[in-house]
């Protein structure tokens, strides 16, 4: 309107600016915008996260460690990052590479890279490449080492798995 006068209070234009000031610094460090001397450090160090396993690994898929079984039991073999296969007829005279077979150790530790798998108590040869067995245990604690062994049932670095679990009464 002709001859009206606009007048701003002071005091509300410098609330506006300030709030404006302070939107934009969310909106930059939700982004991510702000350099990096001025972004604020966590308080706390990151939760330590399992290891992710790179090479080749052997698992129990079942049953997990720990827990409590009825008998018989029912035991799922897993591998990451290598194969598994028969041992060839006849034995070949090299094993073949990158290739193994499963090998359960009943109330037994992991064997010692290299050593020879024996046959007989208190291993379970697996030489057909099956990859689980059900077996009648006896009630109590019990502990299973899964090793892999190559054709000519020799143990490799890295490729044994331990677990304990509880056979209900």
């Amino acid at each position: 309107m002709p001859g009206t006068e606009l007048v701003v209070n002071p005091l509300s234009s410098r609330l506006i600016a300030r709030l404006m000031f302070l939107a934009f610094l969310i909106v930059s460090a939700a982004c991510g915008g702000a350099p990096p001397s001025e972004q604020s450090a966590p308080a706390e160090p990151p939760a330590a996260s399992a290891p992710v396993a790179t090479g080749p690994h052997v698992l129990f898929a079942q049953p997990q460690d720990g827990a409590t079984v009825k008998s018989p039991v029912r035991f799922e073999f897993g591998i990451e990052n290598y194969a598994i296969s028969p041992v060839p007829k006849p034995a070949l005279e090299k094993p073949r590479e990158g290739v193994g077979h499963h090998h359960l150790g009943v109330d037994t530790d992991c064997l010692a890279v290299g050593e020879v798998i024996p046959m007989g108590q208190p291993w379970i040869h697996f030489g057909d490449g099956r990859t689980g067995i059900e077996m009648q245990l006896t009630p109590g604690p019990h502990k299973f080492a899964l090793q892999l062994g190559d054709d000519q049932h020799r143990t490799m670095n890295g490729l044994c798995s331990t677990i304990s679990v509880t056979v209900a009464q």
